[in-house]
């Protein structure tokens, strides 16, 4: 089994999935990429699901299609395309982040119009741990079932790590609310291993 979580440029990395999609063809073997809700930001007026189509704006979107498009020519018993959302989740880089912005005083950059859901690291893993143990194949939403403003998530994350006076900068990218949200309804998983933004909340101060 191929686990695809690679950063870095973006060429380098088209090369690398394409060699490890030859790998799985050859050797009949899986491989799992971790996509993103990205792979939907030029749909802004509703959530999208599964088996919604793909279209992007941006070059990481397009990009994270590009690999998508090729993992779906596989035979689906060979192929996980897992779509997250924003990760939180204690010691996360996004935490690292809150902590380091409020220690120095420095605005942190919100998105009020932007509707989104959210995960952690500590639910993420789990979900991608169940989907290995059955050997499920296909695509799947790995994010909370409901969903928020991204302004209101850093305030609860602010809140609950007890950050005082944070200074925020709002950022408009539309007059109207824009959704940014990838929620499961094909794929669902157990009842156990969905969750909530609330959820998310919590384990950006709690480790598994």
């Amino acid at each position: 089994m191929v686990i695809c979580a690679l950063r870095g440029n973006f060429n380098a990395q088209i090369y690398a999935h394409f060699e490890a999609i030859e790998y799985v063809m050859r050797t009949h073997t899986k491989i799992i990429f971790l996509s993103s809700s990205n792979v939907f930001d030029a749909f802004t007026n509703f959530p999208s699901y599964e088996y919604d189509k793909t279209l992007s704006m941006s070059v990481y979107g397009r990009f994270k299609i590009k690999i998508e498009n090729a993992l779906l020519r596989l035979p689906v018993e060979n192929y996980v395309i897992a779509r997250v959302p924003m990760i939180y989740g204690a010691n996360s880089p996004r935490l690292e982040e809150l902590k380091t912005f409020h220690k120095i005083e420095e605005s942190i950059e919100v998105f009020p119009n932007v509707v989104m859901n959210a995960t952690s690291v500590n639910r993420l893993t789990q979900q991608i741990h169940y989907i290995i143990n059955h050997d499920l194949g296909g695509v799947f939403h790995l994010g909370s079932k409901d969903l928020i403003h991204h302004k209101d998530l850093v305030m609860e994350i602010c809140k609950k790590m007890e950050l005082k006076d944070i200074v925020l900068k709002n950022v408009y990218d539309s007059n109207d609310d824009r959704y940014i949200a990838v929620l499961p309804k094909n794929n669902l998983l157990p009842d156990n291993l969905q969750f909530t933004v609330e959820d998310v909340v919590e384990d950006s101060v709690s480790f598994p």
